[in-house]
């Protein structure tokens, strides 16, 4: 393999860093340029979602003001050759619900760009979460 073919472990990890730092600060053109245009997003539970223009217009809906995200990074690892390894907490914000919940993500990464972007998180763990964030909301607001 070529320096060209892939992304060097330093390089791949900013790249993600890059990536889920422009979600959380609602810069998703900046999120985008860092994917390839042939992306394919896992995420657990969801359809998978393939090409730039699809993951593009899905990542668009977290640009509302009222749509928020958090990424609480705990670990952070790659394997030499372009594929970084994270788990970390995501804090979904809908309004005034707040939905926190483990993610493991599996990022490789080519030339610098993300080309497979796979979540896994337990969805009872998130639905969970989502009542939790709705309850809260809810008594807040009493």
């Amino acid at each position: 393999m070529t320096t060209s073919d892939t992304t060097t472990s330093q390089s791949a990890i900013a790249v993600v860093r890059n990536f889920l730092d422009a979600l959380a600060a609602s810069d998703i053109a900046t999120a985008v340029a860092l994917l390839d245009p042939e992306i394919a997003w896992y995420n657990t539970g969801l359809p998978t979602l393939r090409g730039l223009p699809r993951v593009s217009r899905t990542l668009q809906g977290m640009s509302r003001p009222s749509v928020g995200l958090e990424v609480v990074m705990h670990h952070i690892a790659d394997d030499g050759n372009g594929v970084v390894l994270t788990e970390r907490t995501d804090v979904l914000r809908v309004g005034r619900v707040s939905i926190a919940f483990w993610v493991c993500g599996t990022f490789e990464v080519r030339d610098g760009r993300i080309r497979v972007w796979r979540d896994h998180y337990d969805m009872a763990t998130f639905l969970g979460a989502t009542a939790t964030g709705v309850l809260r909301a809810v008594l807040r607001r009493s």
